[in-house]
């Protein structure tokens, strides 16, 4: 595709809003999706909608991750790219804020998590998209229904704290039968680290102790999750939560 030219100017079949209706939403770039939301480009003979889509998001993303620095940009500094005005830019951070609003979805009350992606999606409020590490956790019943959820403790960019006896002072003080545990990774990388591990090694030893049981360990970040229990052999044996 030449992204030069006008959208209007393109084979029909290579618009994005036609290629989404014939081809579905899945099918389509980033900058693709984003030109949807900014309807036009720079103006004649210059970018088109899907050019300066690709445009803005390699100035937003400076070598790193496009859709993270999307996600976190302000009105401001999307105004300051040449072609986007008050118009594109608040389309553009209300549909972000859209989608962050679907994805924090919480599950319906009673619901219960049988289901590491129903816990991931009560957790996210808390934890998805965080420019700190924080720890978190769910406090369940005999049922798997969600009695609370409390963020712990809350570090730097890179490092977070929680102690097994935070932890589990707070799920006591719930009356909790059952906990998932979990943090996120600001970096949107939500592959364990050791200290990740041995946290987990730690609260499983406790959970023994103390009869609350530790379901997983969730590592959340950048619109993904991690599960430790399925990716690892901490639990034995494996099963469901």
């Amino acid at each position: 595709m030449t992204y030069s030219l006008r959208i209007a100017d393109m084979a029909a079949a290579e618009r994005p809003r036609e290629r989404l209706a014939t081809q579905g939403v899945a099918a389509l770039s980033n900058a693709e999706l984003l030109a949807i939301l900014l309807g036009t480009g720079q103006g004649a003979g210059q970018l088109s909608a899907v050019g300066l889509a690709q445009y803005l998001l390699g100035v937003l993303a400076d070598g790193g991750d496009p859709l993270a620095a999307l996600q976190q940009s302000s009105l401001s500094q999307l105004m300051a790219v040449k072609g986007v005005g008050v118009a594109k830019a608040t389309t553009i951070l209300a549909a972000i804020e859209l989608g962050k609003r679907v994805y924090y979805a919480r599950p319906t009350e009673k619901v219960a998590i049988t289901d590491t992606s129903l816990a991931a999606a009560a957790l996210s409020p808390d934890l998805m998209w965080q420019l700190q590490e924080r720890f978190a956790m769910l406090m369940l019943d005999n049922r798997n229904q969600i009695l609370g959820q409390k963020v712990i403790s809350i570090g730097t960019a890179t490092e977070t704290l929680a102690s097994p006896r935070d932890i589990f002072r707070e799920a006591l003080r719930a009356g909790a039968v059952k906990l998932i545990v979990a943090h996120n990774h600001p970096s949107g990388n939500t592959q364990p680290s050791e200290s990740d591990l041995q946290l987990t090694r730690q609260l499983l030893q406790a959970a023994v102790l103390i009869d609350v049981p530790v379901l997983d360990h969730l590592i959340l970040g950048q619109g993904t999750y991690h599960s430790i229990r399925a990716s690892s052999t901490l639990w034995e044996p494996q099963g469901a939560v």
